[in-house]
């Protein structure tokens, strides 16, 4: 797809790309991975609404704990599993995106980073797909303890079962019931596969195909959050949900960009434009930001440092 320019005056970090979020459609180099990382992220929604429906086992493992019985045990079990298979389903999510994101970030970054986000725009878009999915996850997988309880009511009933050899028919056991405890029990799991996937890829591959410069990681990161911040500031784009799209896809990349650099997002001279990024989030009023505003305050990692200016840490306090 050839460059769509935008070329927006005034500031150090203007961008003069404008990824077409609305119409994008693979080319011909494209097409490949982008049927393959679409068969991934094509599922990214049925996930999500499972998420956003799970109402968690809480009555029955509170009568089961209030009142521990044989029926009351029974029924609270009973009503974990077919939970904790839906907490499987969310996990081994996580694990196909482990594996295609770094074949995203070799596509998009091997050569010249800005070239390649606006040149292979289907590309871009699936990489802004990742990070609106991670944030829409996170986000509310953060808001129900639920999860937290049903596993962990589900861990303790499984050393139970063993200990009275009524496992047999257990499909989620030990090896498996310990990676998946790890992953929840983090606030920002899906965010924390992504920084973990990019830096054990960053650091490991070694065929020539493969081996992309950590500097453009960090520069696609940076375009890509500039560039969103620009779409949504300018108006580029009417409709709202593609506006919340361009803002995820703009903090989701600040994030990453945090763990992925050295010095970080929020240093005087980063090329991330992130007071206009957080101006944009704070001045954007058709839906609600908060959550996106509190993944910059908690799920980055160098927003506390001392060369984060004072000014940036104050708009986030």
């Amino acid at each position: 797809m050839g460059q769509l320019l935008s070329f927006i005056q005034g500031s150090d970090h203007a961008e003069q790309i404008f990824l077409d979020f609305e119409n994008a459609q693979p080319g011909d180099e494209e097409r490949d991975l982008h049927k393959a990382v679409g068969d991934v992220l094509g599922r990214g929604p049925v996930i999500l609404d499972k998420l956003f429906k799970y109402a968690g086992c809480e009555d029955h493992i509170r009568k089961a704990i209030v009142n521990p019985g044989p029926e009351t045990e029974e029924q609270a079990w009973e009503a974990v599993l077919p939970a904790v298979d839906q907490l499987q389903e969310f996990y081994e999510f996580s694990l196909e995106l482990e594996q295609c994101f770094p074949k995203l970030l070799v596509a998009l970054c091997r050569n010249d980073p800005k070239a390649s986000l606006s040149n292979q725009q289907a590309l871009a878009k699936q990489l802004a797909d990742v990070f609106d999915f991670v944030l829409r996850f996170d986000d509310a997988k953060m808001i129900n303890p639920a999860i937290q309880n049903d596993f962990s009511y589900y861990r303790r009933t499984l050393n139970r079962m063993k200990l009275s050899k009524k496992d047999a028919n257990i499909k989620i056991r030990d090896e498996l019931a310990n990676r998946m405890s790890l992953f929840f029990a983090y606030p920002t799991p899906m965010m924390k596969v992504l920084s973990e996937t990019t830096a054990k890829f960053l650091s490991t591959a070694t065929a020539p195909e493969q081996v992309v410069p950590r500097e453009n990681v960090t520069v696609a990161l940076a375009t890509m959050a500039n560039v969103c911040h620009d779409m949504v500031e300018k108006k580029k784009f009417p409709n709202d949900a593609t506006n919340m799209f361009c803002l995820r896809a703009m903090v989701g990349s600040i994030i990453l960009y945090d763990h992925v650099s050295e010095q970080g997002a929020f240093v005087k001279r980063s090329p991330v434009n992130v007071k206009g990024c957080i101006q944009v989030l704070k001045g954007y009023t058709i839906s609600s930001t908060d959550g996106l505003l509190n993944a910059l305050r908690f799920t980055t990692i160098h927003l506390g440092d001392p060369d984060t200016p004072g000014s940036i840490k104050q708009m986030l306090a």
